[in-house]
């Protein structure tokens, strides 16, 4: 079966939510997420706004996720570590290969390899603060 592009926020949805469906599940990166968003529906809203507003740059997002990522490790007593970053990076890549192909499937994971490494600095270097 050949698969399309991501096209449209629709298929953002779709990648967003399937994702998460998986990490929820993952016995090492689900409880720093099932314990801290209370409210999935919107949470989902506000992630494929962000990664519509990331790939096709026509939605604004508002937030912060390095406050967001950085709280979150606080909260955890500083234990996310670079596997965790791994862990979430191949779920992201795997739940693209199953739905879709092209080029702007191939930039939702560049730009997630860039957002991973981004975070993961920024996160280790906040705890020094």
């Amino acid at each position: 079966m050949k698969k399309s592009d991501i096209k449209n926020r629709e298929d953002i949805f779709l990648l967003v939510s399937k994702f998460y469906e998986k990490v929820r599940k993952d016995e090492k990166l689900g409880p720093f997420f099932n314990e801290t968003i209370k409210d999935w529906e919107q949470h989902l809203e506000h992630l494929t706004t962000f990664w519509e507003s990331s790939l096709f740059l026509k939605t604004k997002y508002y937030g912060n996720p390095l406050e967001a990522h950085t709280k979150v490790d606080a909260a955890f007593n500083h234990s996310i570590t670079e596997l965790h970053f791994g862990l979430w990076l191949n779920l992201w890549f795997e739940t693209i290969n199953e739905l879709f192909e092209g080029d702007y499937a191939e930039n939702a994971k560049r730009r997630a390899r860039k957002m991973g490494t981004f975070m993961y600095m920024n996160i280790f270097a906040a705890r020094k603060g």
